[in-house]
């Protein structure tokens, strides 16, 4: 239990831990949600832990290729979103009624940029993995960070200005707000430690492991409030195209 070998070893505890907790999360769902798509979540959720075990056993086999570690790293970001998606769905504020609000005349859709950031930080997430494993280089993943700070910030900017007084969407917009600031520290960080390893490799790999880390799970935290974002904005937006508008408000002029 000496080097990396600590570390690996309790991620494989936690990770059987969370494979247990979405079994009983899956069974739980099928004997007390009525919602189909619910349940069908619920073993989605648990199709996605099993492949993320699969192709984490993989990995150690194959002693470790870039390609299967950066898949078992998007895998376990997807458990990740899952599950979340499944604690809002399963909230009371979910289940309570609202009243939708009406969007004309924006291009991309509020929806539908919120979405698109949210994949982009996915992406993104994809690119770093790819990078600490060593399959490709630093700048794909430095030009990935430039387009996702761009559209959360766009996307922040949209939600903050034209719906300030929505809770279920400022909310989530002000705390992307703050772990963006965070992960880019983290990635500068990070990036640091890794350039003072390279040259002094027989230093202390306890900064760098922790700033990685750090770097991670603040990116895991950007993505799932993305998602969540998204899908709040497409609960919560009801788009209402140009086109529509034109030909119901001389209807109404003609009725009236």
């Amino acid at each position: 239990m000496v080097g990396g070998v600590q570390y690996e070893h309790t991620h494989r505890m936690i990770a059987e831990f969370i494979g247990l907790l979405i079994i009983v999360m899956a069974i739980w769902t099928q004997r007390v949600e009525q919602r189909k798509w619910m349940r069908v979540l619920g073993w989605i959720a648990l199709a996605a832990v099993v492949g993320q075990g699969i192709v984490g056993g993989l990995t150690v086999r194959k002693y470790l290729p870039w390609s299967l570690s950066t898949a078992h790293a998007t895998l376990g970001q997807m458990v990740f979103c899952a599950t979340i998606a499944i604690a809002l769905f399963t909230s009371r504020e979910w289940l309570q009624e609202y009243d939708p609000v009406v969007e004309r005349d924006l291009t991309p859709s509020t929806p539908t940029l919120t979405a698109l950031a949210a994949f982009s930080v996915w992406m993104q997430l994809i690119l770093g993995a790819a990078f600490r494993h060593h399959g490709i280089k630093l700048l794909p993943h430095l030009i990935g960070a430039c387009v996702v700070a761009a559209l959360l910030c766009w996307t922040i900017v949209r939600i903050l200005t034209r719906y300030g007084t929505v809770a279920q969407l400022r909310n989530p917009a002000q705390l992307l707000l703050v772990l963006l600031m965070v992960q880019l520290g983290l990635g500068f960080a990070s990036y640091v430690m890794r350039l003072r390893w390279l040259l002094d490799p027989l230093q202390s790999t306890t900064a760098l492991v922790f700033s990685t880390v750090s770097h991670v799970v603040c990116g895991a935290l950007v993505l799932a409030v993305s998602v969540v974002l998204a899908i709040q904005s497409r609960r919560m937006i009801r788009v209402q195209v140009a086109e529509a508008t034109a030909h119901t408000v001389p209807h109404k002029a003609i009725t009236a």
